[in-house]
């Protein structure tokens, strides 16, 4: 076969046209790319100016703080106290504004009364800064109550006080004394599930540690449903410079890994085992040894129910603290039971699940790190988790 012949006069012109259409097409695609690594940039230094104005901060501090003894007076004494004091503040309200940021956008006002107060901390007016961050702590409490306010039970949502037998289950549960509050759960029987225990270290690590997401974690284990775990310390709070993502309570993952066995600090903390057709939960994890039989092991706090009574609020009003998203994993008899109360304290969570009969519970992190998982996500996905607790059919 001949290929085609060259024709200078017919195609020279339509070459031109196509190099001209590439060339713009390439320019037009270059500005649209400038344009998005701009507006990424614009985005990340202003969500990490205020961390790095408290970092900033904090370097200042050090230095103080590491000067020559002998050359200290109580001048200097004095300004090393309300650095402190006012920045431990200051790191404090700030990550109260973070968790509030994952519940509203609306946040400017807040976003500017702490660059007031960082502005007049640099500045060491110590009494101004203060004062400042008070006002500020007493706004984000006011938005919080304002959301926990508008929360209402969907109509579409039945009310049961007793537990699904099995699968994915939204419900009302009906409080005596309280009133009503929305749960989600994903009931599983240990005759046909494997609760397992995940982590994305294979190894202890003591600083920016590796997390994943909930779902990362239930695709690579085939997993039909799963719930973020135990508390950690998130990479976006001041206070966990140094020891990003990392947890200090014990667990075993499913590879009979375990780790923090040498934490004895943390050994008073509840936990609970998980073993093929078995689910045990201890009120220290000092109690438990380090059998590596189990399919996971993980430890938090508090135990919210124990043999079939409330052991944390006690006599207290529940209704006292916070209201947010309290994750659990919890079981009646053979069935284990992972979830999330709605706007709720951490007392009330425990009421709801006493209501339901439950036999023990145990409370899991919350905030920005609750999700929940079953065929999708049912709340979340909320942060980058380092542990998390699968259900697994067997």
């Amino acid at each position: 076969m001949s290929l085609p012949k060259f024709h200078p006069d017919r195609h020279y012109p339509i070459i031109l046209v196509l190099i001209l259409i590439i060339g713009l097409g390439y320019f037009f695609y270059n500005n649209k790319v400038t344009s998005l690594q701009n507006l990424i940039t614009s985005i990340t230094q202003e969500k990490d100016k205020n961390f790095q104005d408290l970092e900033s901060i904090k370097v200042e501090l050090d230095v103080l703080k590491n000067q020559d003894q002998l050359k200290r007076n109580d001048d200097l004494q004095g300004q090393i106290q309300n650095i402190e004091k006012t920045y431990d503040k200051a790191v404090s309200v700030y990550e109260n504004l973070l968790d509030l940021k994952a519940k509203t956008k609306e946040t400017k006002e807040l976003d500017e009364t702490f660059a007031k107060a960082l502005s007049e901390l640099s500045k060491r007016d110590f009494d101004a800064a203060t004062s400042s961050l008070i006002s500020l702590e007493t706004k984000i409490d006011e938005e919080e109550k304002k959301i926990a306010a508008s929360f209402t039970i969907p109509q579409a949502v039945a009310e049961s006080n007793t537990p699904p037998g099995s699968g994915y289950s939204r419900q009302s549960v009906s409080v005596e004394g309280l009133g009503s509050y929305m749960i989600s759960m994903v009931a599983a029987d240990l005759g046909s599930t494997r609760v397992i225990v995940d982590t994305a270290s294979d190894s202890g690590c003591g600083n920016d540690c590796p997390v994943l997401s909930l779902a990362d974690y239930v695709s690579r284990n085939g997993a039909y449903a799963g719930i973020n775990g135990s508390y950690f310390c998130p990479a976006d709070y001041p206070s966990c410079a140094g020891k990003t993502n990392t947890f200090d309570l014990l667990v075993m993952n499913h590879k009979k890994t375990y780790f923090n066995s040498d934490n004895n600090v943390y050994s008073n903390n509840p936990a609970v085992i998980f073993g093929d057709g078995y689910i045990r939960f201890v009120t220290a994890a000092s109690q438990w040894g380090r059998d590596t039989s189990p399919n996971g092991v993980l430890s938090n706090y508090p135990l919210l129910v124990f043999n079939s009574s409330i052991t944390f609020g006690g006599d207290d009003d529940p209704k006292k603290g916070s209201k947010g998203g309290r994750s659990f994993i919890a079981n009646k008899g053979n069935n284990v039971y992972i979830g999330v109360v709605h706007n709720a304290t951490v007392a009330e969570s425990a009421r709801v699940l006493k209501t339901l009969d439950i036999e023990n519970a145990m409370n899991l992190d919350d905030g920005g790190s609750t999700a929940l998982w079953s065929g999708g996500y049912k709340v979340g996905p909320g942060r980058n988790l380092p542990n998390v607790i699968l259900f697994v059919s067997k």
